[in-house]
């Protein structure tokens, strides 16, 4: 598949998302166009005041500052518009969809616990892992005792699924 298809699809694939992340990527936006961008645009205004601004080291980095965030707002805004939010809270019984708790074992017996979030919403320290990722793919739609196999890059592991809640 080339990467232009790769990007058609990814346009295509809804965007899920928890509260909690819709919540951190609604905060960042309004962080930024609140608190950060009025920041920089003054600290630019002064800057500007200074005089030559061609060798205005604070002037050509408070205006490239500006367009990071401009940049950083509008992705931010496209990910709110195309997210569709699912409350993991949604008791869906044994089997594994977005926003489960997954608990795991595998071959070795170590049990991993896994929470399957969307792409915007992940944190390997709390084990949130993208519902897309190789993980996160192999144990949608699977119940609980059903063995996975997992293809990662460092190579095809099985992983019993242990135990499956909504919280």
């Amino acid at each position: 598949m080339s990467d232009r298809e790769k990007e058609k699809e990814k346009d295509t694939t809804p965007n899920y998302i928890t509260p909690r992340g819709m919540k951190k990527l609604v905060d960042e936006i309004t962080f930024l166009g609140t608190v950060e961008r009025p920041r920089v645009t003054q600290e630019v205004t002064d800057a500007a005041a200074q005089g030559d601004r061609s060798e205005n080291a604070e002037y050509i980095y408070g205006k490239k500052r500006l367009r990071e965030i401009d940049r950083r707002m509008r992705f931010l805004r496209k990910r709110i518009e195309a997210a569709v939010v699912v409350d993991p809270a949604i008791d869906r019984g044994d089997r594994v969809y977005f926003g489960a708790t997954v608990v795991v074992e595998d071959e070795s017996g170590k049990q991993r616990t896994y929470q399957l979030v969307g792409e915007d919403e992940i944190d390997t320290e709390e084990a949130r892992i993208s519902w897309r990722s190789p993980v996160g793919t192999a144990l949608l739609r699977k119940n609980c005792d059903d063995e996975v196999t997992v293809r990662t890059p460092g190579g095809t592991r099985k992983l019993l699924i242990i135990e499956v809640r909504y919280e």
